[in-house]
C-alpha cells in the first residue's frame, strides 16, 4: 500500500500553548515497504504513527493512503478506514483480561461479515500463524509478554490490513522476545505483501529495516 505525505504538521494545545511536533513533513512509501522510526519520546512518532492510522484527523497538509485522502475524514469514514485499511499494534498489547487467546483475536474477527463459525476458524488460523495454537484458550495473565504482543499481532491481522502500524511493538519486552516480535512481523509483511512501519527506540531493532527514518524539529531525516 503506497503511502503519500506532502506537508503534513501537527499542533498539540498545551497548558494553554501551541505545541507544533510535525512540521511540513514530507514522506513516500512505496507499497510493501517495510519502514523503522525512531526518535527520542515527544519527536512524534506517534503522532506520525496516529495520523497514518486514522486515529487522528488530518488538519494540515496532505495523507493519501493507498486511494485514500485522509484529510477531511472524520467520524464514520474514519472508522471504516482503520477497519478496511490498518491494522495496529501497540506496546501495552491492548487485550482483555477476561477474555482467552482466542477470543480475543474472535472479537477483532466480529467486525467483519463473516458467520460465527467463520470467524472462529479465522482466530485459530491467525493464532497458528503466530505460533500460539497451545495456548488458545490461555487468558492474558497465563502468556509471556512476547506472547501476549504475539496474540496482538494475530489480532492486528483480523482485518486482514494492507497496512500494519506497530507502536514500540517490543517496549515491554526483553531482547530475546522483542527479536522474536519483530522477526513475526517482517515474516507476516513478506508473506502478506502488506506495508510494514514500525516505531521504536531500540536502534539495532529499527537498522533491520530497508528505510529507517528519524524524526528531528518534526521532520523526517533518512538514517
Amino acid at each position: 500500500m503506497a503511502i503519500r505525505v506532502r506537508g503534513l504538521s501537527h499542533v498539540y494545545r498545551s497548558a494553554g500553548k501551541s505545541v507544533a511536533v510535525l512540521q511540513g513533513l514530507d514522506l513516500d512509501i512505496e507499497p510493501g515497504d517495510y519502514v523503522a522510526l525512531s526518535a527520542p519520546s515527544g519527536a512524534g512518532k506517534t503522532t506520525l504513527l496516529s495520523l497514518l492510522g486514522g486515529l487522528e484527523p488530518v488538519r494540515s497538509g496532505s495523507v493519501i493512503v493507498g486511494d485514500v485522502e485522509l484529510k477531511g475524514l472524520t467520524g464514520d469514514a474514519l472508522a471504516a478506514y482503520r477497519r478496511q485499511t490498518v491494522g495496529f499494534v501497540f506496546q501495552h498489547f491492548g487485550l482483555l483480561g477476561t477474555l482467552s487467546s482466542q477470543e480475543n483475536v474472535e472479537l477483532a474477527c466480529a467486525l467483519s461479515r463473516e458467520t460465527r463459525t467463520e470467524r472462529r476458524s479465522r482466530s485459530q488460523a491467525l493464532l497458528d500463524a503466530v505460533g500460539l495454537r497451545e495456548r488458545a484458550s490461555h487468558k492474558p495473565i497465563e502468556l509471556s509478554g512476547g506472547e501476549r504482543q504475539r496474540v496482538a499481532i494475530a489480532r492486528a491481522l483480523a482485518n486482514r490490513p494492507r497496512l500494519i502500524l506497530a507502536d514500540e511493538p517490543t517496549g515491554n519486552l526483553d531482547e530475546d522476545a522483542s527479536r522474536r516480535v519483530i522477526e513475526l512481523l517482517e515474516e507476516i509483511r513478506t508473506v502478506r505483501h502488506c506495508t510494514l512501519i514500525v516505531v521504536t527506540h531500540n536502534r539495532s531493532l529499527a537498522a533491520r529495516a530497508p528505510k529507517n527514518y528519524g524524526l528531528a524539529d518534526g521532520i523526517l531525516v533518512a538514517r
